[in-house]
Order: structure tokens, then sequence, then C-alpha cells
């Protein structure tokens, strides 16, 4: 589904990811760690195709297409979707108007999938204007699932949510990337997925196959998502440090 090659990316001329490479295969969940600061954020930026975010060199390769170079309306029509770790507030412009503007053509209720997810009294407000840590959370899941990409790019999804709040995002999150209701491993139907976490909490909602170590803007180690949050738990991530690039942990 995605594939990263060698990729160098630069903001305003100062390097931020340094030959990362890594792949999701379809209906694959990927977790990404790191430390702050480490490139993570950038990274689902640049594949979104996030302008100021500029590849310096290496490739981005999406359903076996080069998007590179694709500007970010053509990423998103061939299927990729994020949820931004700090989207902006849009002043002026409704809820309900831009998630009109996805649902066209797709024939869907909104009133009945903003109920569901307990966000159909923000239709009338402008995006994210005054909205609580979960609430923006939840804004970003409505337009997902209302887009419903074949790839989803998940920036810290728990950040800023309360435990209460948490249970819904967490269960709307492993809907969408189940694509119904249950969800069977290795199902066909299942979306694929990377997704930033800081805490792991998100890992308490998700199937996921396999994780990478992000830090200082390479990536370090890769392997079992649980057994890479425990060494990170009990170890930090001095040890991921010193590992050579690319150093693979087995599954």
């Amino acid at each position: 589904m995605l594939q990263i090659e060698e990729l160098n990316v630069e903001v305003a001329g100062r390097p931020l990811l340094k030959n990362v490479s890594l792949t999701v295969e379809k209906g694959e969940t990927t977790i990404l760690f790191g430390p702050n600061g480490a490139g993570k954020s950038a990274l689902l930026s640049t594949v979104m195709g996030f302008s100021n975010f500029k590849v310096t060199s290496g490739k981005i390769f999406f359903k076996g297409k080069d998007i590179t170079e694709m500007p970010i309306d053509e990423r998103a029509k061939m299927g990729i979707g994020i949820m931004s770790q700090r989207p902006p507030n849009i002043i002026g412009v409704k809820l309900r108007d831009l998630l009109e503007v996805e649902n066209r053509g797709r024939a869907k209720n909104l009133n009945e999938i903003s109920r569901a997810i307990d966000m159909e009294r923000f239709l009338d407000r402008d995006v994210n204007v005054g909205f609580s840590g979960g609430e923006i959370k939840r804004s970003e899941l409505l337009q997902l699932s209302v887009q419903q990409p074949d790839f989803y790019l998940l920036d810290e999804p728990e950040s800023g949510v309360d435990p209460v709040n948490m249970a819904q995002v967490g269960n709307t999150i492993r809907r969408l990337i189940c694509n119904k209701k249950s969800c069977v491993p290795d199902d066909p139907a299942r979306k694929s997925a990377l997704v930033i976490t800081h805490t792991g909490e998100i890992l308490n909602y998700l199937d996921a196959d396999k994780a990478y170590i992000l830090c200082g803007g390479a990536v370090m180690c890769s392997g079992n998502p649980n057994r890479l949050l425990n060494e990170i738990k009990t170890q930090g991530y001095d040890q991921c440090i010193r590992c050579k690039v690319k150093d693979v942990i087995p599954l």
C-alpha cells in the first residue's frame, strides 16, 4: 500500500528526515514510535503532501504509483486520509459544510454518522473553534468517516484525550480500519494505517502488525509493536538510538 524509499526531507532548508525507508502492506496497521522532535509528524505530513515539507531525495509510492511530487488533493483522491495532531481552526466554515463537500456523491447520512461518535451537536459550529482535545479528535474522525480513505495517517490519536473520550476515539479508529463493526485478522476488507503514538494507549484498540522507531529523523529499529513499546517503557529510546539504522528486531 505504501512504500517509502531512502526519503530525505527538509523544511526551510533544515533537514528533518534522513534516508527513511519503510513499508505498510495492504490491510496492515503499522505503528511509528519515537521521542519528541524525531520527525514522526514530518513523515506523515510528507506522505500526505503538505507543501512546506520538501523532499530532497528518495521516493514515496502509494498503491504502486510514485506520488513523491503529487499534489495533496490528488493523494486524497487516491485514498490517503490524515488525522492531524493539531488541526487548524477554520473560522467561518461550518463542520457540516465541510462534511457535505466530502460527502458529495457518497450518499451518506451525516446526522447518523455524527451521532455515532457524539458529534451531531457540533455540525453547525465552525470547524474546531472552541473544541476540546477530545472533540477535535472526534471531529477529525468524523471527517475520515465520511471520506473513507483506503489508507489512514493518524498522528497521536490519544494526545489530549481524556480516558472517557479515549475509548470512543479508539473504538472509532478500530471500526474505520476494520471497515466493519467486527474486526477479523487478515480480513481482506481491512484498511491500512500508519499510526504515531507516544503512550502506546492506542494499541489497546488496534491489532497492529509491526512498528518502527524513528529517532533523529532516521529509522533505528523495527519489530513487534508491543515488544518495542515494552522496551521503550523500560529502557527509553537510548537502546534504540544505539542501534544501527535499519537494524531489525525480529517479530
